[in-house]
């Protein structure tokens, strides 16, 4: 009895993780897409992308050019075949079978977007109110209700900010150094 008690006792990480460009590389499938679909027109090279939302860089291209870049996110199967981020897989699999961590996927949905109920994990539009440790995420700036979230923001570097300055966050570039590992253990330390 008494090592049931210590086993519920265990204080465990609770590590969220977002699904666009930290797991899936949302961007890079995108342009593909874009590209494949619109030959002719005007596009953003990833190297160039410094905007989280897409349309920050493309709506100004061209009359219809909103409605193209929505076409292409919003098409069935888009989410269901985003090919993964390098190593991301691996890493959190490893990272789920560590000792004392417990690994969620914490994404929000696009708001009218018809197919997410059936290809993209939703856990919370507000990630702000989701309990945990740390939360890894591509996103520079999460705002929601809770201004003083229970996580502490772990920013993974992707295309649309990798050259911005962030103070007081940590950074993780990718999934293939092991510098994960590291991140991990050093939270766990603080439990």
């Amino acid at each position: 009895m008494s090592k049931k008690i210590g086993l519920m006792a265990e204080k465990r990480l609770r590590v969220l993780v977002d699904m666009d460009q930290v797991i899936a590389d949302f961007e890079g499938y995108f342009l593909s897409q874009f590209r494949s679909k619109y030959p002719n027109d005007p596009f953003v090279p990833l190297e160039e992308r410094n905007t989280f939302y897409l349309g920050d860089q493309y709506d100004g291209m061209s009359d219809d050019m909103h409605d193209k870049v929505r076409s292409i996110y919003h098409a069935e199967g888009f989410f269901r075949d985003l090919p993964e981020i390098e190593g991301a897989l691996d890493a959190l699999k490893e990272m789920s079978e560590m000792k004392g961590v417990d690994v969620f996927i914490c994404s929000s949905p696009l708001f009218d977007y018809t197919y997410s109920p059936k290809e993209k994990i939703i856990l919370a539009r507000d990630k702000t109110l989701v309990n945990g440790h740390i939360l890894i995420d591509d996103r520079v700036d999460i705002k929601g209700a809770c201004t003083d979230p229970t996580w502490q923001h772990v920013l993974f570097t992707a295309c649309h900010n990798k050259n911005i300055k962030v103070k007081g966050k940590k950074r993780l570039e990718n999934w293939t150094d092991g510098s994960w590992k590291t991140l991990i253990e050093d939270f766990q330390k603080r439990l």
